[in-house]
């Protein structure tokens, strides 16, 4: 399967249904070793005169340990894969092969792992990461409901060094 790369100012994307309702996988690794998981929470925008995602991964998951190693990696869209993205998210690659187990198929893009299976594919470059605060709420509701454990995302920002649609 091959990937056209796409102008971003072409792009034909809603990111709150894209992100928040049909999710995306991050994904990062090299030849010999990739991981991903789900994700709900992100963003696509505008920020240091660069076009950016925003992306967050709590500090249990195991694919945080591959995007801090890394410098690039990939968010995946799909077409009806919820089952699949929902065992992804569900289930860590430190203890199955996750990706096997839901017939997925890596594939790399400008050395940036990813999956035959997406049907758009950002490739980028991390800016920024930080780990969101406690103390920074200015809302304790929003922390309360979301961070229990205090288990607080980071977050990381991007730069989109390319945008891959199915060719």
């Amino acid at each position: 399967m091959s990937f056209k790369k796409i102008n971003i100012k072409d792009l034909d994307m809603n990111p709150f249904t894209a992100i928040g309702n049909d999710w995306m996988l991050i994904s990062a690794g090299n030849e010999e070793e990739v991981n991903t998981m789900t994700a709900s929470w992100g963003g696509v925008g505008h920020l240091w005169n660069e076009d950016v995602v925003t992306a967050y991964i709590r500090p249990q998951r195991y694919t945080k340990e591959f995007v801090d190693r890394e410098d690039c990696f990939s968010l995946s869209f799909f077409d009806g894969k919820k089952k699949e993205l929902g065992v992804l998210g569900t289930v860590s690659g430190r203890d199955t092969d996750k990706i096997k187990d839901v017939d997925f198929h890596v594939t790399f893009i400008d050395g940036v792992p990813t999956f035959e299976e997406a049907k758009l594919v950002f490739v980028v470059e991390k800016l920024y990461a930080d780990t969101i605060k406690e103390a920074c709420f200015l809302n304790k509701d929003v922390d309360n409901k979301n961070y229990p454990d205090k288990d607080y995302h980071t977050m990381y920002i991007a730069k989109i060094k390319g945008v891959y649609a199915k060719a």
